[in-house]
């Protein structure tokens, strides 16, 4: 039997302060600091909107619709008989009289000329923040257009500020009108006299289905009149 030595552990000691002071290391900012997106929207909107709407309708009518059914079924049913007899007689008289007129006068006077959108009184003016953390602001920043614009793009460093800084400035002017006017006039008669039989049988032995349907429609219509429609538009814009 053999005997082994102990063996010897190796211990790895930690760095000396003097190791220590020797890496180079790099502080984080505060936490406020590191953001990803730096967004600032300026939008500036002037809107103008009008729709004067006149509408004027005249209608003379006279509507008759008669219905007459009947219906008869066997379902299922042996040795039955289904029946259905509809008889309609229909005399209608329609006479209409007079005048349909509509009209309709519209005196529109609309001004837009208000004051524009402020389309360049803050653009160029961004708040950005630099590397150690504090807020400036940075006046004429590059690409400054009026109107839809975005006046500046900062690709920083994560560890020195913002990943992206956007500085949007939004000027909009619009002015919509749109004034309508319409008329309508109409005379109409309108009859519809309607007469109807069913008679079925459905999976039924020896039966017998009846349907008899019988109508007599006798319709008058006149129309004395006159259908007239009258549009005035008078629309004075200033924009």
């Amino acid at each position: 039997m053999s005997k082994h030595a102990p063996r010897e552990t190796d211990t790895a000691d930690g760095l000396t302060p003097e190791e220590l002071a020797a890496e180079e290391v790099t502080a984080l900012p505060d936490k406020e600091v590191v953001s990803i997106l730096d967004l600032q929207v300026d939008a500036d909107l002037a809107l103008d909107l009008a729709a004067p709407v006149d509408l004027a309708v005249a209608a003379n009518a006279n509507v008759a619709a008669p219905i007459d059914a009947a219906v008869g079924a066997n379902v299922l049913s042996a040795g039955s008989t289904a029946q259905a007899l509809s008889d309609q007689g229909v005399m209608i008289t329609q006479g209409i009289v007079g005048d349909a007129s509509a009209s309709a006068t519209q005196a529109s006077d609309i001004d837009q000329a208000a004051d524009a959108a402020d389309a360049g009184a803050n653009a160029g003016t961004a708040e950005v923040a630099d590397g150690s953390g504090a807020v400036g602001d940075a006046t004429g920043a590059a690409g400054a257009v009026a109107g839809d614009s975005v006046t500046g793009v900062d690709a920083g460093d994560m560890l020195s500020g913002d990943l992206l800084n956007i500085d949007v400035n939004l000027a909009a002017d619009a002015n919509l009108t749109a004034p309508i006017a319409g008329a309508v006039a109409a005379n109409a008669n309108v009859a519809a006299p309607i007469d109807a039989a069913v008679a079925a049988n459905v999976g039924s032995i020896g039966s017998s289905a009846t349907a008899v349907s019988i109508q007599d429609a006798i319709i008058n219509q006149s129309i004395e009149g006159d259908s007239s429609a009258v549009v005035d538009q008078d629309s004075e814009i200033s924009q």
